[in-house]
């Protein structure tokens, strides 16, 4: 196997990785859709910045939450971990946030193949529900690459030091829409639409509920869950060979359990191990 191959192979696996865990897109996409010939140029409608009397959504979450996984992948049975977190809420440069963390790790044999330390940092809105900065900070065989974005909208004025992406209004970073897909009321709204930026390309994804009361026993217990899909799209067409599943609990919770993906190099599986409040 040529070194080329190794390493995207490395780079696809580290990217399911967190795909599955956050349920978005991020790095799996940039590999997944390479075909799709994605660009970088976005334009939409502008959204002027919220009145300063919005009050912050309610979400099933608090400051202090961390959710531990153990994900399998092909063959390897405990391939990797990854580590969900919400570890507080800050004010960022006068917006007031959700700071959320994801951690992730290869193990076992796929450690000595592939060696993964990732770590995702998404600031997102309180009030407005989109992404205020997101930051990757990718270790893998060896390399360090460290990336910080602020999101714009079109005509919004940022708070945020330095250069902004900008973005359609209400855009989310992959990490920030898997936390916001807890806050969709799935026995209201049985379909949800977001768009999603991983730092390289925008994506559309489509989640629907296919099931309300689905019983899954885990490590973590047994949990009723209602079961959802999620489809990713790309101007306007599905991206070839993405697919993913959850399962998350009907408490007010609504905490992801369980999370597969169908994807062109194999599925991968990740299940909740441990949950602390």
């Amino acid at each position: 196997m040529t070194e080329r191959k190794k390493l995207r192979e490395h780079r696809l696996l580290a990217a399911a990785v967190v795909f599955v865990c956050v349920l978005a897109t991020a790095p799996v996409l940039a590999q997944a859709a390479a075909s799709c010939q994605a660009t970088r140029h976005i334009t939409t409608r502008t959204k002027a910045d919220p009145p300063a009397a919005m009050k912050p959504v309610a979400m099933p979450f608090r400051t202090g939450e961390t959710l531990n996984y153990r994900v399998s992948w092909s063959a390897f049975s405990n391939a990797a971990s990854v580590q969900l977190a919400v570890p507080e809420q800050r004010d960022l440069f006068g917006y007031s946030t959700w700071h959320f963390r994801a951690q992730a790790h290869t193990t076992s044999t796929v450690r000595s193949l592939f060696t993964v330390d990732d770590q995702f940092d998404s600031y997102t809105d309180r009030t407005t529900l989109e992404t205020r900065q997101y930051e990757t900070h990718l270790n893998e065989l060896g390399k360090i690459d460290d990336q910080i974005l602020h999101f714009t909208a079109p005509g919004q004025a940022s708070h945020l030091p330095g250069p902004s992406v900008v973005v359609p209004a209400g855009t989310l970073d992959p990490l920030g829409a898997m936390f916001v897909l807890r806050h969709v009321d799935w026995e209201h709204t049985p379909e949800f639409h977001e768009t999603v930026y991983d730092g390289r390309d925008l994506y559309q994804i489509t989640v629907k509920r296919e099931t309300a009361n689905d019983s899954v026993a885990i490590a973590a217990g047994t949990f009723s869950t209602s079961r959802i899909s999620i489809d990713l799209f790309q101007h306007q067409k599905p991206v070839p060979g993405v697919h993913a599943i959850a399962w998350i609990t009907n408490d007010p919770a609504r905490t992801p359990v369980l999370m597969e993906a169908q994807l062109p190099f194999g599925n991968v599986r990740a299940e909740l191990t441990s949950a602390s409040q």
